[in-house]
């Protein structure tokens, strides 16, 4: 099992994230995932710089693998640009770069005016879009005419030597199935054993398994509890309403029902090294390859991104390797 960072676009700043990126290497973390929005979740989380150029300029600064966590190739982009997009990232990244797609959110995708769709359209989308992103891979002539995307005399000139392998997120048995089936590996942020038994057996048995989560740490484990709560809240939120609700006002609303004390049982906090531990057990049991963390609110004083780091490379990373 290897632990990498969760670069987190809704939460920090361009420089921030570089930041993070080179001192997660220095740490000893080994790899980067790194979310894809419009939009931040909430007004207090304040940022949502573009992707793509983050991941050049991440890769400049370090040499960590790197995983999109997760972009959505199917609304607000067409598939033929997330194509030039991630094979420009391969390229750059010396073929450590990952694609890492998943259905989206009304949040991000809905901002040009078109339909959000179903969630069956949604994945149907997905499976088309990463049949486009693949033959463009190919670095031949595509021509594409099918049920949700046209390309037309489309060839990549720039694709790096290996073709970059594409996980795909899954929530639900469905976008499971669909990841098992066509994807190269799975992306979750959680340990559902049922979810992972439906991978496994629909066709991921030998593949990927990448989870990301969140931790706040710092001295105060009040102050943590409360700036997880105030950033992260909307991880609460049930059922459909993380891909449905269209703006970080509507997720503000929502997490007004979510009390601090429900953050509190979900996430590792403070400066207790067996609780950050701990936090990682569930996912190594259920078998993962990769677990990546990120760490809320590095930008307060009280938990500043010096702080986490030096904790974690001297008080965690050692006692997971112990471990395995």
């Amino acid at each position: 099992m290897k632990i990498g960072y969760f670069l987190s676009c809704e939460e920090y700043s361009p420089a921030d994230l570089l930041d993070q990126a080179r001192r997660a290497e220095d740490a000893g973390f080994e790899a980067l995932w790194i979310s894809d929005h419009f939009h931040p979740w909430n007004d207090a989380e304040g940022s949502s710089p573009f992707v793509w150029s983050m991941i050049g300029a991440v890769s400049q600064v370090c040499s960590l693998p790197i995983t999109t966590a997760v972009t959505c190739p199917t609304v607000r982009i067409h598939p033929a640009i997330i194509a030039q997009a991630a094979a420009t990232s391969a390229v750059l990244t010396g073929g450590r770069f990952t694609l890492g797609v998943g259905s989206g959110e009304a949040l991000n995708e809905h901002i040009l005016g078109d339909r959000w769709p179903t969630a069956d359209v949604r994945l149907e989308m997905l499976e088309e879009a990463v049949e486009v992103i693949r033959k463009l891979w190919t670095g031949e002539f595509v021509e594409h005419h099918g049920t949700h995307y046209t390309v037309e005399q489309a060839r990549l000139y720039t694709v790096p030597d290996r073709t970059p392998e594409i996980h795909i997120s899954g929530f639900g048995p469905k976008a499971t199935e669909l990841a098992a089936r066509i994807g190269d590996g799975y992306v979750t942020t959680s340990p559902d054993p049922e979810m992972i038994k439906c991978f496994r057996e629909h066709g991921g048995a030998g593949k990927a398994l990448q989870a990301g989560y969140k931790v706040c740490w710092g001295t105060d484990d009040d102050a943590c509890v409360n700036v997880a709560h105030e950033r992260w809240a909307n991880q609460a939120l049930p059922g459909d309403l993380s891909q449905v609700l269209p703006s970080p006002r509507h997720f503000e609303q929502a997490s007004t029902l979510v009390p601090p004390e429900q953050i509190r049982d979900s996430i590792a906090y403070g400066s207790d090294p067996e609780r950050h531990i701990a936090a990682f057990r569930p996912f190594a049991e259920a078998g993962f390859d990769l677990i990546h963390i990120s760490q809320i609110g590095a930008d307060r004083t009280q938990t500043n991104a010096a702080g986490f780091f030096d904790f974690y490379a001297k008080e965690v990373l050692p006692e997971l390797r112990k471990t395995g």
